[in-house]
């Protein structure tokens, strides 16, 4: 070894250093990579720049120094970026006879939780055939207040969803109830139930899916980093999955729109 060291110019104590950097640098590669599994069994499609956030306090207890470029270069290197998908299936149908409301949310500011709720629904897809999650989400939190999963886009799934958030209503809150414009929402039960707690209804324009832009973007989240767009063997499992990616969307899922808070947390803040 000392005449190798002597033929490249090296120091033997050089080589040696070098190569325990070598195999500490392996090492905490090893570990960074072991907290990403761990963060994605319960995140699997979470961006970049929230895990990178997300695993910061692990690794500073870990002594190991890595910024966010080195940190997707290492991603990058062992297929673990994510990329974005883009699927669309309509779910609502406004062609109906029930009465439509104004969108009561373009001029007002959302600035506390149970101001404003936005609903919306997407399909899940299964071997036995297409289910149905309906979705009641605070505007303010992005907390996911409400939901039911079901066989069918008939109105029942959304009223269950609607009392499970009603039930977390305090006293003495004005509430806007903002949707699309499908017939569930402008049934007339629906509707009554929402004058009855005295939430006010507010709702989309006709073919204007913007108006309705953080329902859909609730639905895409869980569809893309939880892995709702999947097709499952049995509906049980897809209920399974349903309520393990609200779990982990409401209480450890950072969002940059809260600061990057989870929306848990934004809720009570």
């Amino acid at each position: 070894m000392k005449s190798i060291c002597q033929a490249y110019g090296l120091s033997r104590a050089g080589y040696y250093k070098a190569g325990r950097k070598i195999e500490k640098q392996q090492i905490q590669k090893d570990q960074l990579l072991e907290l990403v599994y761990q963060t994605r069994q319960l995140l699997p499609r979470i961006g970049g720049r929230k895990l990178h956030y997300m695993l910061t306090e692990e690794l500073v207890k870990l002594s190991i120094k890595i910024g966010r470029d080195r940190f997707f270069d290492v991603l990058r290197q062992e297929g673990l970026l994510i990329r974005a998908k883009k699927k669309y299936c309509k779910t609502t149908h406004s062609t109906h006879r029930f009465r439509t409301y104004d969108n009561l949310l373009a001029n007002t500011l959302i600035d506390q939780s149970h101001q404003a709720w936005v609903c919306d629904i997407t399909y899940i897809r299964t071997l036995e055939g297409f289910n149905f999650l309906a979705l009641i989400t605070d505007a303010f939190s992005r907390k996911i207040v409400g939901y039911d999963f079901s066989d069918s886009l008939e109105l029942e799934g959304c009223k269950r969803a609607l009392l499970m958030a009603i039930r977390q209503l305090p006293d003495h809150f004005t509430l806007i109830h903002h949707s699309d414009r499908g017939f569930q929402y402008c049934s007339n039960v629906y509707t009554q139930i929402l004058k009855k707690h005295g939430i006010q209804i507010s709702m989309a324009q006709k073919g204007n899916c913007y108006e309705n832009a953080m329902a859909e973007r609730v639905n895409g989240i869980l569809k893309q980093e939880f892995l709702l767009d999947e097709t499952f063997r049995t509906k049980q499992l897809a209920c399974k999955a349903v309520d393990q990616a609200i779990w982990s969307y409401n209480e450890i899922r950072p969002h940059f729109s809260l600061d990057l808070l989870t929306p848990k947390l934004k809720h009570v803040a």
